[in-house]
């Protein structure tokens, strides 16, 4: 993560985050987006918000209009610090996504349409969020994407950065050690069985008198697929009916 960022072309996908915590980014260094970035399929830039700010205190929120607790993140800040990111831009302009409760869910389907993206920008808002100006002006030069992570609420946009970097980032050719992996993953499209994954075991084939199931070690193949696909649907109807269609036995 450098202070000069290289220009977007060229790079398997290239992302900034504008932040007033970027330490609490620090784990984009670890597991696989590390080693996407130490290869050169990534690209992570953080940017300081306050490094924005105008006045001596590096101030980045004022008081809400029209009354109401908390503090709103200023549109001339973020304006500064967007600005500053998109004219790197030599090409396609970046996908500006913003963490937020009242977003679009974020879903498998969403992490594959944004890894397909070469660039994308994430918005950390903080307090009670980002100036709602501050989206509407970007509409005119880039696809913007309010995300939410799920229904709760957050102190800041980091922590949802975090999951969806890692959703994205495995999805990108050649960062998982085997590509088959996404396939097999809960919600992956055209999972057999449902949605969710079944359950998975390892050695040792006995533990505190629990034992693997028999099929998983029969060697046969057919057998062991029809196993997974059946736990699948079962573990999808009991953890998460909603996302089985009801014609679904």
């Amino acid at each position: 993560m450098g202070t000069e960022p290289p220009d977007p072309v060229g790079l398997e996908m290239r992302i900034d985050v504008v932040s007033i915590f970027v330490d609490y980014l620090a784990p984009l260094n670890l597991s696989l987006v590390g080693r996407a970035q130490r290869s050169g399929l990534l690209d992570v830039q953080l940017h300081d918000l306050r490094g924005h700010a105008t006045d001596r205190h590096r101030t980045v929120d004022d008081s809400p209009y029209g009354g109401g607790p908390g503090m709103v993140m200023r549109p001339d800040v973020w304006g500064e610090a967007l600005d500053s990111v998109l004219a790197q831009a030599s090409e396609s302009p970046p996908v500006l996504v913003v963490p937020t409760p009242s977003g679009e869910p974020f879903t498998a389907a969403v992490a594959e349409e944004l890894a397909g993206s070469g660039w994308l920008v994430f918005a950390c808002g903080r307090y009670e969020g980002i100036d709602a100006r501050v989206m509407t002006h970007y509409r005119d030069r880039c696809e913007v994407r309010e995300i939410s992570i799920g229904d709760v609420v957050l102190a800041g946009g980091e922590a949802a950065v975090l999951v969806m970097v890692e959703a994205i980032a495995r999805l990108l050719p050649g960062v998982l050690g085997n590509p088959a992996s996404a396939a097999d993953d809960s919600f992956a499209p055209g999972r057999a069985g449902g949605p969710l994954e079944g359950p998975v075991y390892t050695r040792p084939p006995v533990w505190r008198g629990l034992s693997v199931p028999p099929v998983l070690m029969s060697g046969d193949h057919g057998e062991v697929s029809r196993w997974r696909a059946q736990e699948s649907a079962d573990r999808s109807r009991a953890m998460r009916p909603d996302l089985v269609p009801p014609d679904v036995p």
